[in-house]
């Protein structure tokens, strides 16, 4: 007996490796590409998504803007990034953002943080 539940909790925690690699494919699947913010032109590059969450991601203004960091989580079914920029006239801007499945769309908020401001905001996948 003690064997067959070794072999169950085996199978179990390859389950769950399974599960969290299929989860890792769909936001990858979900959030590469390039995006743009169509009230400014500003352009999101997603490259690709690391195992923790980690983007390659770049940022477009239209000039190349620093990206401190980026990252993806998953709670459920909700995909949520995260970028933090940080360059002059940049410094700490953040953008939290859900990625719409239905729509294709990541909508949320935008912090300017030179103006200290928030804005409701959305990106559209380029084609």
């Amino acid at each position: 007996m003690p064997k067959m539940k070794e072999k169950l909790l085996g199978l179990l925690a390859a389950g769950a490796l399974l599960t969290v690699g299929c989860q890792d494919r769909t936001i990858a699947k979900s959030l590469q590409g390039r995006w743009i913010r169509p009230d400014g032109g500003y352009v999101l590059e997603i490259k690709g998504v690391a195992a923790d969450g980690r983007l390659d991601a770049a940022y477009f203004n239209p000039r190349p803007i620093h990206v401190a960091e980026a990252r993806a989580s998953q709670n459920g079914a909700t995909i949520n990034v995260v970028i933090v920029l940080s360059d002059e006239n940049y410094p700490g801007s953040t953008y939290n953002l859900v990625y719409d499945p239905l729509s294709d769309k990541l909508r949320g908020d935008y912090y300017q943080a030179v103006a200290q401001e928030h804005y409701q905001i959305f990106f559209e996948r380029m084609k």
